[in-house]
């Protein structure tokens, strides 16, 4: 990877913003790319960087996407002719009737922020919140700034000092899980108090964590985790989505990202993609030609 890709990489890795590594690890010549060539895939089906030709770069894009979405990486063989398309665990062939002979593959890696814990409360119970959280995948932060939007979870171990501030930001924020280490008598009255509808009120997890019986506060921490991870899963299931809008590219069959950063064109019988400028080209030019028989 170049130094500026390098540079960029890292970049986005501190600003948390989710992308995918592009890497062409094999090279059938002749074909335009080479082994370690590498690009960056953005959110929005941006690309920054080069493995391969426009329509190479269009199945990058594709499948880029759907590895971001699942959140596991993915090996894209990309290989001339009409040869349909076949999957398995961890691998997709697809055929790029662009391609003048050769074939490439490309190992694509999604690159996501790890899920941020806001931990209200420099106490024991938030340090081994800190401690534990890591090795889980969180990232854990000690602060009493309150949450922000795209927090994973907030945790108030303050032992009553702003929790009431803290609780209403995060739940007004939308921040799926929140709880409250207290006891459950206070626990309720400090709930109770929160100028929020009840139905908010009832999505504040307190007394924290599973009930392990656990006393320390390394355990309660755990607790706490285990409950997190469990509501994580929970919903990651009932959430799940299907990939990414994809379309066939009318003049040579590709299926490609149907997202604006692909090659399209809006026509009176609505949005028309392509794999490249060139397909994109050939159909304004004879529209007629391409119409579905």
């Amino acid at each position: 990877m170049t130094t500026t890709l390098t540079m960029r990489s890292e970049e986005l890795t501190a600003s948390r913003v989710p992308f995918v590594r592009a890497t062409v690890v094999r090279a059938q010549h002749p074909t335009s790319s080479h082994a370690g060539d590498t690009a960056l895939v953005r959110a929005d089906g941006s690309i920054e960087g080069f493995v391969g030709g426009t329509c190479a770069e269009s199945s990058v894009r594709e499948y880029g996407l759907r590895a971001l979405q699942a959140g596991e990486p993915l090996l894209l063989r990309i290989v001339p002719g009409e040869v349909p398309g076949s999957a398995e665990p961890g691998a997709v062939t697809v055929a790029n009737p662009c391609l003048s002979g050769g074939a490439v593959e490309i190992f694509l890696e999604p690159r996501l922020p790890a899920p941020r814990m806001t931990v209200v409360g420099d106490t024991p119970i938030g340090r081994a919140l800190a401690a534990l959280g890591g090795p889980l995948g969180l990232h854990v932060e000690l602060s009493d700034a309150g949450p922000r939007p795209d927090d994973a979870a907030l945790v108030v171990a303050s032992h009553g000092r702003g929790e009431e501030a803290a609780l209403t930001a995060a739940l007004r924020a939308g921040v799926p899980y929140v709880a409250l280490v207290a006891s459950r008598t206070r626990g309720a009255a400090v709930i109770g108090s929160l100028d929020v509808p009840d139905e908010l009120r009832a999505r504040v997890h307190s007394p924290a964590g599973l009930d392990l019986g656990g006393g320390t506060a390394a355990e309660i921490a755990l607790s706490i985790l285990a409950e997190l991870v469990g509501e994580r899963r929970a919903a990651a299931r009932a959430s799940a989505r299907p990939g990414p809008a994809s379309a066939v590219d009318p003049v040579c069959g590709m299926t490609v990202a149907a997202v604006d950063t692909s090659v399209h064109l809006d026509t009176p019988d609505g949005v028309r993609w392509f794999c490249c400028a060139g397909c994109r080209d050939s159909y304004a030019a004879d529209p007629a030609r391409y119409a579905p028989v």
